[in-house]
């Protein structure tokens, strides 16, 4: 993975808290900046691969949804949701997400290509 893309799977430090442990953010809502997509599933805390995959539900007919770390714009713990820093349809246009290729470099530089550069539109993180 180029170093381009390595930012993009990172977490922000004011983001989880001081508890980084995937327990911490499942089973929370997940918001994307123009309404809900669904709920956390999964969530990894890797240093420079962090991500959480989003079961969207009925939203997009039950798919889930990989979300590298760096799209996450803030975590509220008192009302449990994450708020992601993209629009529901620049998720629905991401790469197909597949559980089998979490740890795949060729599938994650494509995941980390959409975000990075924004997906269908780049916003900034505020």
């Amino acid at each position: 993975m180029t170093q381009m893309y390595t930012e993009v799977w990172g977490y922000r430090d004011t983001i989880l808290g001081s508890d980084l442990s995937a327990a911490n953010v499942v089973g929370y809502d997940v918001e994307a900046v123009d309404g809900s997509i669904g709920k956390v599933d999964e969530a990894t805390f890797d240093a420079t691969a962090g991500y959480i995959v989003v079961d969207t539900g009925p939203w997009i007919f039950g798919k889930k949804v990989l979300l590298p770390a760096g799209v996450i714009k803030s975590a509220d713990h008192n009302d449990e949701k994450v708020f992601v820093n993209r629009t529901k349809d620049e998720i629905k246009s991401a790469p197909e997400f597949d559980d089998s290729l979490t740890r795949d470099e060729t599938y994650r530089g494509q995941l980390g290509s959409y975000y990075s550069r924004g997906g269908a539109g780049w916003r900034d993180w505020d």
